[in-house]
């Protein structure tokens, strides 16, 4: 029992370390999509984190960024990348809801996802391509609402931009995670989607394959399947796989 108490603790002792807790250890390079941006450094404090987009983080890792570990709002990019030979196999480590906020205001008066529709709306959502702008199209067409997209004034780059300019009072709607909600509870109101509309949304983590320190790579990710890690992720509520 001794002998397995030791383990453990060195088993801990070495992803802090690998995680860049110790003197003179370069800190891990995770690239994470933005959604992330609250949660992974309560994780890993002493990894060095670059928080965007996911489509934009997987092009820059085709680009030879100097990324560690890849983490993304979606399985997309992870397994092309992963049949690129990019990455590791990747794994799903969390999951995500979507929500429509609105300014607490609600100067457009919108009670429901189908109000979005209504003519001089302003809708703001993330581009095509990242994540959360291809969920919520999803969604709307799931609902036959396709046409609110004709009331988008804004294609943002990642869910923080929509979250900022709802915020902000730049528009009157927007879709966004349900974690990213919390960082501006105080300025906006959130509307659950009708059941069934939701779209699943996994999140996926990879070790990269040119990464300059593959051990401490593994380690990160190990992170986010232990005890502290998956309690974190609970708390700034995700779901977990």
């Amino acid at each position: 029992m001794h002998k397995y108490c030791i383990g453990i603790a060195v088993l801990i002792l070495g992803l802090a370390s690998a995680c860049g807790g110790s003197d003179g250890d370069a800190p891990v390079d995770v690239y994470a999509a933005a959604s992330l941006a609250e949660v992974l450094p309560q994780i890993a404090p002493d990894a060095r984190f670059s928080f965007a987009g996911s489509d934009e983080l997987a092009t820059q890792i085709r680009e030879g960024a100097t990324a560690d570990v890849y983490a993304a709002a979606s399985s997309k990019y992870p397994q092309e990348l992963f049949e690129e030979g990019l990455v590791e196999e990747p794994v799903t480590f969390a999951s995500n809801r979507l929500v429509l906020i609105v300014p607490r205001g609600n100067p457009a008066a919108i009670e429901s996802i189908e109000d979005v529709v209504q003519r001089g709306t302003r809708l703001v959502v993330a581009a095509e391509g990242v994540p959360v702008g291809d969920y919520t199209r999803t969604v709307l067409a799931t609902l036959g609402l396709s046409a609110a997209l004709d009331n988008v004034v804004s294609n943002e780059d990642d869910v923080k931009g929509v979250a900022g300019k709802v915020a902000l009072g730049e528009a009157d709607a927007g879709f966004v995670y349900a974690t990213d909600v919390t960082p501006v509870a105080d300025r906006v109101l959130a509307i659950e989607l009708p059941d069934g509309a939701q779209p699943p949304i996994a999140y996926q983590v990879a070790v990269v394959e040119a990464s300059d320190d593959t051990d401490a790579a593994r380690a990160f990710v190990a992170l986010l399947d232990a005890a502290d890690g998956r309690g974190a992720l609970e708390a700034a509520g995700f779901g977990l796989p």
